[in-house]
């Protein structure tokens, strides 16, 4: 019988894990090592776009690209780790239990929104969290074009001022302009409890987003966290009512739940904290990549960011790694020391920084031209050509967007 390296999750971390484990095991010319992948589904959700209106476009399929490389594809949602037994129970696509076992996991099984509770908003909240709920919000969004006019009904109000919140509300304006026309007196709302527009991307980035804001008409409400909602608008901690039918939340995530179940230390935000070969440690037989994994990417004390760049050579190492640790041949250390940041503003353009104190490099159109190759192309799986793909899941290859 095969031994057996499993994957959980068909997100950045978990396809780029299958492609390297398969490289490596191509490449020392064992056979007898099987590699399969659970996810609900065999196809890439490309999760930076979510906040697009195009969400035709950011669903990667990797069916022909899986059986190319030789990765067996389990359709199914884990539920249960046990770590003691190397078994993973999951649910099937028509609800039936059933397990698979291991000899070496890597659970790359993504992050979800930190939604917090809203007194009486439920209704009206939304997220680009999942490409379920990016399209709920499109679909909202729509309708908002069949409602009479209204205050509420023409301002968006998003719930948080980072890096997938600037992109949502730099965004809207003209995604609202396009349902409800363009003379259309439009409002987008950036609520944040910081003091400074945009300070969650540091300094040198914080003045272009104000002047981006302002040149795309997005306000924002500093220093004041939202108290509650309903289906009429919501109220702020400071007393202000702002009348809007549409709340986005977009105030970080959180690793997936099934950190939980893996004897481990996790940091604030659930990820389990990993060795530099990225098992996970006080684990022998348990990898993690991307939004699971708490990863030091150099020697300087940086750690990972739950992005798409990072999880991407991750899921190259963790691959590698867990291969590597099975057949017993060196494994190489993950290390990503370069950094870049490239922010999308909507209609204003975009900003591209590099490093971690992010020196801004580009802005304006030049910037969103980078934006555009990086969303729509670079992070997109390989063809679906065995030696492309295989070469392209070298741990090796610098990562830099």
């Amino acid at each position: 019988m095969k031994q057996q390296i499993l994957i959980i999750g068909a997100g950045f971390g978990g396809m780029w894990s299958a492609l390297s484990a398969v490289r490596l095991l191509d490449q020392q010319q064992r056979l007898d090592v099987a590699v399969t992948l659970l996810a609900p589904q065999a196809e890439l959700r490309v999760r930076p776009r979510f906040y697009e209106t195009d969400l035709a476009s950011t669903v990667a399929p990797l069916g022909a690209l899986f059986d190319t490389v030789g990765v067996r594809f389990v359709q199914g949602s884990a539920t249960q780790i046990d770590g003691q037994s190397k078994r993973v129970t999951y649910r099937d696509a028509s609800g039936s239990q059933a397990e698979l076992g291991y000899d070496r996991l890597i659970l790359a099984s993504g992050s979800q929104v930190a939604r917090p509770p809203l007194e009486g908003g439920g209704r009206v909240t939304f997220d680009v969290d999942s490409l379920e709920s990016a399209q709920r919000l499109e679909a909202h969004l729509q309708s908002l074009g069949r409602q009479p006019e209204s205050a509420a009904r023409n301002t968006v109000v998003v719930v948080g001022g980072g890096f997938t919140g600037i992109e949502t509300a730099t965004e809207m304006p003209a995604r609202l302009r396009a349902i409800l026309g363009d003379k259309t007196q439009v409002r987008v709302i950036v609520v944040d409890t910081a003091k400074q527009i945009g300070s969650a991307m540091g300094q040198e980035i914080a003045g272009i987003v104000a002047e981006a804001s302002a040149s795309l008409g997005v306000t924002w409400r500093l220093g004041s966290p939202l108290s509650r909602g309903d289906e009429h608008g919501v109220q702020l901690g400071n007393g202000e009512r702002i009348a809007t039918s549409t709340v986005i939340f977009a105030v970080g995530v959180k690793a997936s739940p099934l950190t939980r179940q893996i004897k481990g230390e996790r940091d604030s935000h659930g990820r389990l904290h990993v060795d530099r070969n990225l098992r996970v440690l006080g684990q022998d037989a348990i990898y993690a990549a991307g939004d699971t994994a708490c990863a030091a990417v150099d020697d300087q004390g940086n750690h990972a960011l739950m992005t798409c760049q990072h999880a991407i050579a991750q899921g190259r190492s963790a691959g590698n790694n867990a291969a590597a640790d099975l057949i017993g041949v060196a494994p190489i250390a993950y290390s990503q020391a370069k950094y870049v940041t490239c922010l999308d503003l909507g209609g204003w353009g975009a900003v591209f920084t590099e490093g971690w104190a992010r020196k801004v490099l580009l802005t304006g159109k030049e910037g969103k031209e980078l934006k555009t190759r990086i969303n729509t192309r670079w992070i997109y799986p390989p063809a679906a050509d065995r030696k492309t793909a295989l070469a392209a899941a070298d741990p090796s290859i610098p990562v830099v967007a």
